[in-house]
């Protein structure tokens, strides 16, 4: 049997770094501190005294500049690692993302691919300023030829960020920095790899199927636990990639209970609750028992910290999503 270590999530990426890049020398990570530094989380504390300035390069604060440099080293085989510091920072790197990151592969008729992975601490509830704490998977989502992956627990993050950067395609990897150190995790010491596009059920139930990922899934999960001691029986399907999103999980467990709960912390309009949802009436109308609920941010700007713990999806406002799921 492998040995494994108990880690936080932040210490499985980081140890997910130093294992694909122990395993592979095309693998480099570049970016703001990610150096000597070792990242504003630590995301990549000590490998720059492990592999040296030209596998872990300091970058100056210019995200198109990081971006940019990265599909240019994928281009021409490397297997680069791009950090941006905040997911709210990537939007001057977005042009490099939609228009070269996106689009290399088409554009050049197959003759390159793309194998990068764009790393991004994202999310809110750490009461950061703004531009920290947005949830904008749903830009990337949209944009074909890009792979979206959120962990929510230290085993995937490790799996999941291997499996990102042995991906021929581009990935985006986005890592919730609320539970960064919320809580550790059994991590393989040994390299591994948990497969992009597919979900997990975190909790089997036969009432109501509640889809979720990221950071979300904890109180999703709490939710679904306080709900079971009143009866209410809920499945927790934690999807791990939000693009390509399972479809084949998400109408299974829809199913096998009829009633359906979505939970992101992203606004509600344009996020991937919708797409979810369209899924389940294009799929599986007819074992349709209730409206499918939406359990998410809010339609306005990330609030400042004051007001966090109002915007972000609690286990309360989630217990009440599936209440009327299952009571309608």
């Amino acid at each position: 049997m492998s040995e494994t270590q108990n880690l936080t999530v932040v210490q499985a990426v980081r140890d997910g770094l130093y294992t694909e890049m122990r395993e592979d020398d095309d693998v480099l990570v570049l970016g703001q501190d990610v150096g000597k530094n070792g990242g504003v989380f630590r995301a990549t504390e000590g490998l720059f005294d492990e592999f040296g300035g030209d596998r872990v390069v300091d970058t100056p604060l210019a995200e198109s500049g990081i971006v940019g440099a990265a599909v240019g080293m994928a281009a021409m085989g490397l297997k680069p690692v791009p950090e941006i510091q905040f997911s709210g920072f990537m939007y001057p790197g977005f042009d490099q993302i939609v228009s070269h990151m996106a689009r290399f592969r088409t554009r050049s008729r197959g003759r390159f691919n793309l194998p990068m992975t764009l790393r991004a601490p994202y999310g809110g509830g750490i009461r950061a300023p703004e531009h920290h704490s947005e949830s904008k998977e749903a830009f990337y989502a949209h944009e074909a030829g890009l792979k979206v992956v959120i962990p929510s627990t230290p085993y995937d993050a490790k799996g999941l960020l291997a499996a990102s950067i042995r991906d021929p395609d581009p990935v985006i990897f986005l890592e919730p920095k609320l539970i960064y150190r919320a809580f550790r995790g059994e991590v393989p010491e040994e390299p591994y790899t948990v497969p992009i596009g597919e979900a997990v059920t975190r909790r089997e139930g036969g009432d109501v199927a509640v889809f979720t990922y990221g950071a979300m899934t904890r109180p999703t999960l709490e939710a679904a636990e306080t709900l079971a001691e009143e009866g209410i029986d809920c499945e927790v399907v934690d999807l791990r990639t939000v693009s390509p999103l399972d479809r084949e999980a998400i109408i299974e467990a829809f199913e096998a209970t009829g009633r359906a709960v979505v939970v992101h912390e992203a606004p509600k309009t344009g996020g991937l609750a919708g797409e979810i949802t369209a899924i389940i009436q294009e799929e599986a109308l007819l074992y349709q028992e209730a409206p499918v609920k939406r359990v998410t941010g809010f339609d306005v700007p990330y609030p400042l910290y004051a007001l966090e713990d109002y915007y972000l999806p609690t286990a309360t406002r989630i217990e009440e999503g599936i209440r009327e799921a299952v009571e309608f």
